[in-house]
């Protein structure tokens, strides 16, 4: 297993120095599951929540929390995004919107905490929009599906990996 990069040879924690690391093209994608009713997916398809339209609400504020995430996660590089996008994949019939974010830079530093960050920020907002219909609502599998750049270069989810 790689060395935790966050902490020091005397064990503090520290941010990471990229300093003398080459910019390059860097992008991940990442994902969150939000569990419903199934009268709730509808509800949020056809348009008729009373707080608004969910779905784009949801995408704002993941593109925004995504612009933020500096702010949010401790130890993280503020980062000069080049592109965030968040799409939903609704299946009323298995009562899930599924929240897929995508974030790229060219920069000295990944940007998985990016995506990361806007399909949880997404998932959330969506539950808030929804909560007063659907309590029992829950935000699942959040996780990195794919980065790409740096030293490490392609990360891929296994399949056999929830």
């Amino acid at each position: 297993m790689p060395e935790l990069t966050h902490i020091d040879d005397h064990g503090r924690v520290r941010m990471v120095d990229v300093t003398e690391k080459t910019p390059t093209q860097r992008t991940a994608v990442a994902q969150a599951t939000v569990h419903m009713a199934a009268e709730t997916v509808e509800r949020i398809l056809s348009g008729s929540i009373s707080k608004g339209n969910v779905l784009e609400t949801a995408r704002i504020a993941g593109i925004m929390a995504a612009k933020k995430t500096a702010d949010l996660i401790p130890l993280c590089h503020p980062l000069k995004l080049t592109h965030v996008q968040v799409d939903f994949f609704p299946d009323a019939s298995g009562r899930v919107i599924r929240i897929e974010s995508k974030a790229r830079i060219i920069d000295q530093t990944g940007v998985e905490m990016e995506a990361l960050t806007a399909a949880a920020v997404a998932a959330l907002t969506l539950y808030d929009m929804c909560k007063a219909i659907d309590k029992a609502m829950t935000i699942s599998d959040i996780c990195l599906l794919e980065k790409t750049g740096g030293k490490s270069g392609l990360f891929s989810r296994p399949v056999d990996r929830p």
